[in-house]
């Protein structure tokens, strides 16, 4: 890409990541273990759409007060707001792992409270809970992964995490499913979360800090031991090599994200950029609407005249697994189509979506639980919408911010880019039904399209490829280029590089 280190085209790096279980296992064990905290984030997120319909079942006020259903959803995100901003600051301080140990601490305590409330205000006090879990795995997760991932799967792992995510909300609907005879209904939908925060605390305990955390802190045999089993034989002495250099210059310059100054962090070029990139990227990955789905898609599809909570969980698993094969869609095309342009095919789709949903939706023909013959065409935009948005906009945004941030900055960056996200989503959750309400479901999903389109626009601009560049060059990237439109144009390397990619480069300076 023009302004910095480009990688040749890879069409391997989705063999070589599944090439994993045989060759290093040691790196999947790795990266799953911490995906696990997107199992729990995406559980936890998808498990109250259906467990909402019991609720209000349950407690009448609930079903009585729209702001009441919004609560108990959104409470979670504003918890997870909290969580992001927290995380960030103990990534840097505490690690990544004792993050992900804490975060696992919190899903469990939230689970029992939710499972044993006795009114509509402890179940919101245990959202609050699993909110603070989801924050901080949200942006811990991923993190992980990509600070123990080799450059050419990088991408490719870290989808993995975003594929649990998906998965996590597909199990939470089927578990929905599984618990609709059964007394008792919602307290074990929510309940059940608390398994794999004891399977994460469990594995998680076993396994070592991230090593370039590691490195940062002065801990370099530590590091370097992770790193030799992390990376090829032939390849491991460069790349502890280029990570010292990159804590050298960090030294040179005085820069910590433990005693953060927040002016000077802006005004420091690269950190400026990415965060631009990174947290832009994490708000529009909201304001087009995703979790209105993932939260509300039983009662929108009620609203598209599905009466039946049974149906509704059923036909929302459709969507649900949608999501998770979106997720495996991304984990193939990442490191083989790139970041940036995925994201741009990701939002042209959404947008295409919406703009069906708010057709469909435009008619009279939508009042919550009243049958329609026309309720198919609202579930087919849905879908298209799913399958548009999960590849791209739903994981290269946090792809980007575990990349995108220098070392020394990559916690706090990470986690004000993830708080961004939790903010916007809480605004999206805690309005959605109030504008459906207000100016009609039709409107609410043209907003959301109209809000896709700006994205689309954003991303050409502001966000750079980093698919294939190691870690420490990402920020080489950010000091040569403020804006990333002709991303399609390429460049010279600098002396070192393979004589293929030299003669790949020629060809292309006639472009």
């Amino acid at each position: 890409m023009e302004g910095g280190v480009h990688p040749l085209p890879d069409t391997s790096a989705f063999r070589d990541c599944f090439a994993l279980t045989w060759k290093n296992p040691y790196v999947l064990r790795l990266a799953f273990s911490a995906g696990i905290g997107g199992l729990l984030f995406g559980y936890d997120t998808g498990v109250i759409s259906g467990a909402l319909l019991y609720i209000r079942d349950d407690f009448k006020a609930v079903d009585r007060h729209t702001v009441l259903q919004e609560s108990i959803v959104s409470m979670a995100v504003a918890g997870a707001i909290i969580g992001a901003a927290v995380g960030g600051w103990a990534n840097d301080r505490h690690g990544r792992r004792s993050a992900l140990l804490a975060a696992d601490f919190l899903f469990f305590i939230g689970a029992v409270i939710m499972a044993a409330s006795p009114g509509p205000a402890t179940l919101i006090v245990g959202r609050v809970f699993v909110g603070l879990g989801v924050g901080m795995a949200s942006m811990t997760s991923p993190l992980y992964i990509s600070e123990a991932s080799p450059a050419k799967i990088r991408g490719a792992l870290v989808s993995t995490n975003n594929f649990l995510i998906t998965f996590g909300q597909f199990l939470s609907y089927l578990i929905n499913l599984a618990f609709t005879k059964v007394p008792g209904t919602w307290r074990w939908m929510l309940g059940v979360a608390g398994l794999p925060a004891l399977l994460q605390f469990s594995l998680m305990i076993f396994l070592p800090e991230s090593p370039r955390w590691l490195f940062r802190k002065g801990r370099e045999e530590e590091a370097k031991a992770i790193l030799r089993k992390i990376y090829p034989a032939e390849d491991v002495e460069t790349e502890i090599q280029d990570l010292k250099d990159s804590i050298d210059k960090e030294i040179r310059e005085e820069g910590t994200s433990e005693k953060i100054n927040f002016r000077k962090l802006w005004q420091t070029k690269t950190v400026r950029r990415g965060l631009i990139a990174g947290v832009g990227l994490q708000v529009f990955q909201q304001f087009v609407g995703i979790n209105t789905v993932m939260y509300y898609s039983p009662t929108i599809v009620q609203l598209a005249g599905f009466a039946s909570n049974q149906t509704a969980l059923l036909l929302s698993l459709v969507t649900a697994g949608l999501n998770a094969f979106g997720s495996i869609l991304s984990i193939y095309f990442i490191d083989r189509t790139g970041r940036k342009k995925l994201l741009l095919i990701s939002l042209f789709g959404v947008a295409v979506s919406l703009g069906l949903l708010a057709g469909i939706f435009h008619r009279e023909w939508y009042t919550r639980g009243c049958p329609s013959k026309f309720g198919w065409l609202a579930l087919i935009g849905l879908g298209l919408y799913i399958i548009s948005f999960s590849p791209g906009m739903g994981t290269a945004p946090w792809i980007v911010n575990s990349e995108i941030y220098p070392l020394r900055f990559r916690g706090v960056c990470g986690g004000i880019a993830a708080t961004a996200n939790w903010i916007s989503n809480l605004i999206v959750a805690q309005t959605f039904l109030s504008l459906t309400e207000a100016i009609g479901t039709d409107m609410t999903f043209l907003l959301f399209g109209i809000v896709s389109v700006v994205g689309f626009f954003f991303v050409i601009v502001f966000v750079p490829e980093t698919k294939g560049l190691p870690i420490e060059e990402v920020e080489k990237m950010l000091e040569l280029r403020p804006l990333q439109y002709k991303f399609w144009e390429k460049k010279k390397r600098p002396e070192g590089t393979m004589e293929e990619e030299e003669k790949l480069d020629k060809k292309n300076q006639g472009v």
